[in-house]
């Protein structure tokens, strides 16, 4: 005999279910303030771009990954 084997799927405190990371709320404002951070480093002196800019934009998206897959 089977068992049935059930996805295992994580539930918020308002009975949202949650099958993706992309639906954690802070998730998607992660992202939005990556963007941000992107399109502020834009206005950036050339002269920090490949210093201070690459720095400040792979922080940006580390937070990102982070939440995606903890480690």
């Amino acid at each position: 005999m089977k068992k049935k084997v059930r996805k295992k799927v994580d539930r918020v405190s308002d009975s949202r279910l949650i099958a993706h990371f992309r639906d954690l709320d802070v998730y998607k404002r992660a992202f939005a303030l990556a963007m941000r951070v992107f399109e502020i480093t834009r206005a950036f002196p050339a002269e920090e771009r490949y210093s201070l800019v690459d720095q400040i934009r792979r922080s940006s998206r580390s937070v990102c990954s982070n939440i995606a897959c903890p480690v």
